[in-house]
């Protein structure tokens, strides 16, 4: 019954049904595209994660045992709540030469072309096997397609490229950002505030740490970016979320700052952290333990999306461009998980339909137009494996 339902919008309208925000399960997702694939004869292998909450997918089409090009997408989505939709976001919602709904640019309108384009590649005879990769937790961190890159070229095909179908409007991208998101957690000791040299106030201490991140962030503005190909053209840096204290008349014990950088990809992220972790520990802890001895200060890594860096004249890029009749590739600010791929020793690239100014929005939506667009990559694709 699945197996006639092929068409993108279809497919689509399944998809965005599944309410796979990332702090949900995507396990309902993963069993209909398993169960779609398996309907035209393909054979997927589920990769858990540690919960056996959530999976990510793999699937080949064609020969097996030999290289290919993987088509890489992510399943879950960012929250709906307090965004005022005026549509249902889990109901793919069709107007205006656009269809609606949470995930419908990010990104599962790239999955609903690759599954509605399955028909086309079981029926030719690829000589080249088409991959697809389907995978958990991007929105929080790239950190669930990781397990699945982990295993290509090991007990997994190793592909030959890959395209990971973020929305950027079918324009091919061969570069962007890493994305590295720490959490400093401050422990001074609290007292009463009328008797301050008693305590160790956690916050005045972290008030120093964010100027000198500060400091760093009109550094990295003013060195720029020398490639001249990215906007913002320099390195950012962005305290987020700031939480301490617990009373107006108390010193405070602690305070817990988050902070990102979005790097260029030639950026030494390890330098940064070196030089912050040196102010912390020479300048600002000493003050600290100077009334209270147990004083700390600590930097963890919540997440590290590693950068994608260019790869001129690579299989991924030079399959892209022909595919999409283009000439030229493209950079973006934001991470995706081909960084992972690349790290791995694919060529990748990112290409998919949809413009990222949609993405994480109420009301977000993709042209049909931009599904239109991804079919005919797609079917260039499937006449490319089949030669």
């Amino acid at each position: 019954m699945l197996a006639a339902r092929t068409t993108t919008e279809e497919l689509l309208a399944y998809l965005v049904a599944f309410d796979t925000t990332s702090r949900n399960s995507n396990l309902a997702l993963i069993d209909f595209v398993r169960d779609y694939l398996a309907a035209y004869g393909v054979e997927s292998v589920i990769i858990p994660d540690a919960s056996g909450q959530k999976a990510s997918l793999f699937a080949t089409i064609g020969p097996k045992g030999v290289g290919g090009v993987c088509l890489s997408g992510h399943s879950d989505v960012v929250p709906v709540d307090g965004q005022p939709w005026t549509t249902d976001p889990f109901t793919l919602t069709p107007k205006d030469d656009r269809v609606y709904g949470r995930g419908s640019c990010d990104m599962k309108g790239f999955i609903a072309t690759c599954l509605a384009m399955v028909p086309q590649m079981t029926a030719a005879k690829l000589a080249t096997p088409i991959h697809l990769l389907v995978s958990y937790d991007e929105e929080i961190g790239c950190t669930g397609v990781v397990p699945a890159v982990r295993r290509l070229g090991v007990d997994l095909p190793l592909p030959r490229a890959c395209i990971v179908g973020e929305p950027t409007s079918m324009r091919v991208v061969d570069a962007h950002k890493s994305g590295i998101a720490y959490m400093t957690t401050v422990t001074g000791r609290e007292a009463h505030s009328s008797m301050p040299q008693l305590g160790a106030n956690a916050i005045f201490a972290a008030a120093e740490l964010i100027g000198e991140l500060d400091r760093t962030r009109a550094e990295l503005i003013a060195a720029g970016d020398a490639s001249g190909r990215f906007d913002p053209p320099n390195t950012t840096l962005q305290v987020t979320v700031i939480e301490g204290g617990t009373a107006g008349n108390i010193v405070p014990r602690q305070c817990a700052i988050r902070w990102n950088v979005r790097g260029l990809p030639d950026f030494d992220e390890e330098a940064l952290l070196a030089r912050f972790t040196a102010f912390a520990e020479g300048t600002v802890l000493p003050k600290l333990r100077a009334s209270a001895p147990e004083a700390s200060i600590t930097t963890d890594f919540i997440y590290r999306v590693p950068p994608l860096a260019p790869q001129t004249g690579s299989e991924a890029e030079l399959l892209a461009l022909r595919l999409a009749g283009q000439n030229r590739t493209y950079t973006v600010a934001y991470g995706t998980e081909g960084g992972h791929f690349q790290a791995q020793g694919i060529p990748t690239v990112i290409c998919g339909p949809g413009s990222i100014d949609q993405a994480h929005k109420p009301d977000e939506f993709i042209e049909v137009s931009q599904l239109r667009a991804c079919e005919r990559f797609l079917s260039g694709l499937i006449a490319e494996c089949v030669g």
